[in-house]
């Protein structure tokens, strides 16, 4: 059974699972049924973070654009168009022993492509949720279903993994942006043309 959790509460990833290295973050939603005259397009995202709290370089933010770190480390598996289906729409590899040491948290992000022009919002998206598998044994450890807590805004910080006393964590965050992926983009210290 995984450990389901709730907005802010954090939990350990590495204490409890000696030897965990390999992690599939999964992430998904759904679009409310509506007209908004446009589909809508959402893209997960990982920011990898320093304890500055911000990128070290552009080429830590790892997206639909950059899908892969260049220590391998963390790996976009691509951008889904349309999120259609169940199960998670965007997934992100994690392999927990080659994150580079500078980087004390990994923060996983969900945006609204284009949301200004197409007038969408996190208000008519449901049934979001985040959560880790061991891709060793494909268990899932951690689910985050973030509820129906967004109105207005277009980008959500989802959770994070971080580092504490050498061990990794989890913290279900679910902290809502407006601006999008710029906004996001400029919280953690990454240029955007």
């Amino acid at each position: 059974m995984p450990i389901n959790l709730s907005k802010g509460q954090k939990v350990d990833l590495t204490k409890g699972n000696p030897g965990l290295k390999n992690i599939l973050v999964g992430l998904g939603w759904d679009t409310n049924a509506f007209d908004s005259g446009a589909a809508f397009d959402l893209d997960a995202a990982a920011f990898m973070i320093d304890e500055t709290g911000k990128c070290p370089t552009e080429k830590e933010f790892v997206f639909y654009g950059n899908l892969e770190h260049s220590s391998e480390s963390v790996k976009h598996l691509g951008d889904n168009l349309t999120g259609e289906g169940d199960g998670d729409d965007e997934q992100v590899q994690i392999n927990l022993s080659t994150i580079p040491s500078n980087i004390t948290k990994v923060a996983f992000t969900v945006t609204i492509y284009d949301a200004e022009t197409r007038r969408q919002n996190f208000g008519q998206v449901s049934n979001a949720f985040i959560r880790i598998v061991d891709e060793s044994t494909n268990t899932e450890l951690i689910r985050y279903d973030l509820g129906e807590d967004f109105s207005i805004e277009t980008a959500v910080v989802v959770g994070e993994l971080y580092r504490h006393n050498g061990e990794w964590k989890f913290n279900a965050i679910g902290s809502g942006f407006q601006g999008g992926l710029a906004a996001l983009c400029n919280h953690f210290g990454v240029e955007v043309a």
